[in-house]
C-alpha cells in the first residue's frame, strides 16, 4: 500500500519537484503551501510523515513541529533554508526526525526519508554494516582487516554506528565518549572524528563513511 505523506512548502515549484519525486517513489503526497493549514490537513488524514518548512506564510515551522509532537509521533523532516546551530538543534530537540538544509537533492530528501520510515515502522533492517568493532581488542573491523582504536575512538564509533544514518550532535557523542561528565570542548570532538577517519582510511570502501553536518553534528554512512 501507497505511504501518504503530507508535504508542507510554501514554494510552489521546489514543492513540485519533491512531490514529483515522492510519486516516482510510490508515496501518495498531498501538498498545502501555509503554515496554519498543517493541523488541520494533518488531522483529516492518515499520513505516514510530514515533509516540513520552516519559514511558512500562516505560521512557523518550528512552532509546529512543536504542536505536532504533543499529541502524534509520525515522522517529522523539517526542510529549511535556515542553517544555524541553533535552529538544527532546536528542531531535532522538539522531536523532528531529521533536518534537511535547502538547497537539498530531492533524491537525498526521498532516501533520507525512507531511512526514517523504515526506522519508526520497524520494517526489516537494511543488511549489515560492513564495518564491526571487537571489544576485546578495542578495534574496528572491516572484512579480514583490523584497526586499532583508542578507548575514547572506539565509543565514539560504537554511538555512530549503532544508527547508522542518523545525525549525532556533539553533545550527544561527548556523552558515549566520556561517561565520567567531564567537560570537554567541541574541538576535541572533531579532533577525534579526524584521528578517526584517517584510521577508517585504511578499511574503508570508495568515499568518507563519517559526514560532517554543518551546524549539527555527525553522521555515518555504513556502507561507504
Amino acid at each position: 500500500m501507497s505511504q501518504h505523506i503530507l508535504v508542507v512548502e510554501d514554494e510552489k515549484k521546489l514543492a513540485d519537484v519533491l512531490v514529483q519525486y515522492l510519486e516516482q517513489s510510490d508515496f501518495t503526497v498531498q501538498w498545502i503551501g501555509r503554515g496554519d493549514e498543517v493541523l488541520s490537513t494533518f488531522t483529516s488524514g492518515a499520513f505516514a510523515a510530514v515533509l516540513l518548512d520552516i519559514m511558512l506564510p500562516g505560521g512557523d515551522g518550528i512552532a509546529l513541529c512543536r504542536e505536532l509532537r504533543t499529541f502524534s509521533t509520525v515522522p517529522i523532516l523539517l526542510l529549511s533554508a535556515r542553517v544555524d546551530e541553533i535552529d538544527r538543534l532546536l528542531g531535532l530537540e522538539l522531536g523532528a526526525d531529521d533536518y534537511i538544509c535547502k538547497p537539498y537533492s530531492p533524491r537525498e530528501v526521498v532516501a533520507r526519508l525512507k531511512a526514517v520510515l523504515r526506522r519508526s515502522q520497524g520494517a526489516p533492517p537494511l543488511p549489515a554494516t560492513p564495518y564491526y568493532l571487537d571489544a576485546g581488542q578495542l578495534a574496528v573491523c572491516r572484512g579480514d582487516q583490523h584497526i586499532a582504536l583508542t578507548s575514547v575512538e572506539y565509543h565514539l564509533l560504537e554511538k555512530l554506528l549503532a544508527q547508522p544514518g542518523r545525525i549525532f550532535s556533539r553533545a550527544q557523542l561527548m556523552a558515549n565518549m566520556y561517561q565520567d561528565n567531564r567537560i570537554v570542548s567541541d574541538r576535541t570532538i572533531d579532533s577525534h572524528i579526524k584521528k578517526l577517519r584517517k584510521k577508517l582510511a585504511l578499511i574503508r570502501g570508495d568515499g568518507d563513511p563519517i559526514e560532517s553536518v554543518y551546524g549539527v553534528g555527525y553522521r555515518f554512512h555504513a556502507f561507504l
